[in-house]
Formats: structure tokens, C-alpha cells, sequence
């Protein structure tokens, strides 16, 4: 009965359910999440998030009526507010494909949609995984780029052991020289979640993270010029790009003092 009640609220008077919403759409979340998505299928048509699009918070069912016939997946983003992920690098590919992208910034939000995996046979899909599921005709073309950088992306990922599991030529770059995606179950946003909660595990909870580099941007090319002729330039480059990406990701430094010496030596 209360479901009904809230789903004629939210068709018929939209601007009632919105100012409802921003009470109490977090419990809605728990209560996709809590029992393991038991309640799921009572809940979900009532969930709204922040559209890139459409600029406004939009319904599961809005969204996947508006996707392209060729669109597989529904995209999201996941951080701190939907300002940053506007500006998200991660989100270039799906952007520049036209794809719509909803915007996580409950901490619940992850949750409650990894219980629910899928909305009308549709599965989701965040702009920071490894795999975007794209067609894109760059494949071919990034691939070569990963075999003829081999050397340099490893020779990265040695200095950066212990930090991120690989260094790659990005697919979902355009504009920025580098960003951080996952793979596996644990993403990043979940990372920082879990370890700030007061019970968290005395093992701090760590995503699978790779350092995806633009290797059409300019900085590409001088990390390249110092990789042949200068090991210390090449480390100083590859720790400001690790930390780049860091703070792209909200995530803390492991040493701001070093970074920001680091910084200096570039400017001098």
C-alpha cells in the first residue's frame, strides 16, 4: 500500500516526491540493501539520481526508456558530489558517446545497486571499471599503444608496486593525461567508504586499482622523452601522475610533503 501511495506521489506530483525524496531516499536505498535485496523489487521503480543529462533527478525507468538501442549498460558515477563527478576524466568515453550517466553520492548507492545488479535486464555499469563495454573503433588502435609502450607501463608499474596492480594506455581517456580505474567487486568509491566507517576492518579494504595514462596528451610525450634519457625525471613523473590520479579520486597522499617538493622541482 505505502509503495503505491509513493509511486502515484512520484507520477502525479512529481515536486512533492522530490521534496520527500531528499528525506528519506537514503532509507530507500537501505531498504534495496537491507535483507540481501529482499525487498528490491518493491523499491527500486521509487529511487531517483542526479542525471548528467538531464540535470535533474531522474527515475531507473526514465533512464532506460531514453537509452540508445546500442547502449548495453546503465552508467553511473560514484563520488563525493555531483560538481566533481561532472568533471569526473573517467566519464570522457561514455560522455562522447552520448551515453547518459547517473550520479552516486550517497554512500549507500553502490550498495544497494550491487544487490540489485541489474533494472529491466539491464546491467550497471561504472564509468571507473575496467571494461566500459563500448564498441569503440579506438580498440585497435589502443592496443598497439599498449604493445608499443610495454616496457614504459611496466617499468611504471615496478615503481608503483604495492600502489596499483597495472599501468595501461587508457580507452576512456580524451583530455586528461591519467586516472585511476578498478576491477574486481571493490571500487574505489566503496574503498573510502568502508574505511572510514568507525567499525572498519583493522585490514584497511583495498580496490584493485590501475593507473590508465592518455597516451595522446602531451605529458605522455614527456614521460616518454625522460623513460630513454633520465630514470630520476621518469620516477618524479610517474609519482606525480600516481598522485594526479589520487586526487582525481579524493583519495589522501600518501605524502603531501614529497608531492609538493615534487612539484617545485618541475617549476625550477
Amino acid at each position: 500500500k505505502i509503495k503505491n501511495e509513493l509511486k502515484s506521489l512520484l507520477q502525479n506530483e512529481r515536486d512533492k516526491y522530490e521534496t520527500f525524496y531528499q528525506s528519506f531516499g537514503r532509507q530507500l536505498k537501505f531498504g534495496v540493501y537491507d535483507g540481501f535485496g529482499a525487498d528490491k523489487e518493491l523499491l527500486q521503480d521509487l529511487l531517483l539520481f542526479y542525471s548528467s543529462r538531464e540535470k535533474k533527478m531522474v527515475t531507473l525507468e526514465e533512464y532506460v526508456a531514453r537509452m540508445p538501442e546500442e547502449q548495453k549498460f546503465i552508467y553511473y558515477a560514484a563520488g563525493d558530489s555531483i560538481e566533481k563527478l561532472d568533471k569526473l576524466p573517467q566519464s570522457e568515453a561514455v560522455a562522447e558517446k552520448g551515453y547518459e550517466i547517473l550520479y552516486f553520492t550517497d554512500d549507500v548507492d553502490e550498495f544497494a545497486i550491487g544487490i540489485m545488479l541489474n533494472y529491466q535486464e539491464k546491467e550497471f555499469k561504472s564509468v571507473s571499471s575496467g571494461d566500459l563495454g563500448l564498441e569503440d573503433d579506438t580498440a585497435d588502435e589502443e592496443q598497439d599503444a599498449a604493445g608499443e609502450h610495454k616496457e614504459l607501463f611496466s617499468a611504471m608499474k615496478d615503481l608503483l608496486a604495492g600502489k596499483v596492480d597495472d599501468v595501461r594506455a587508457s580507452k576512456r581517456l580524451k583530455h586528461h593525461p591519467v586516472c585511476l580505474t578498478n576491477e574486481g567487486a571493490i571500487s574505489i568509491e566503496m574503498e573510502k567508504i568502508l574505511n572510514a566507517m568507525p567499525n572498519s576492518p583493522a585490514q584497511p579494504v583495498k580496490a584493485s586499482k590501475v593507473l590508465e595514462i592518455n597516451v595522446h596528451h602531451p605529458v605522455f610525450t614527456a614521460l616518454q622523452e625522460t623513460a630513454t634519457g633520465d630514470r630520476e625525471k621518469f620516477e618524479l613523473f610517474t609519482s606525480l601522475l600516481y598522485n594526479q590520479a589520487l586526487l582525481i579520486e579524493g583519495l589522501p597522499l600518501e605524502d603531501p610533503v614529497e608531492f609538493t617538493n615534487n612539484i617545485c622541482k618541475i617549476m625550477i
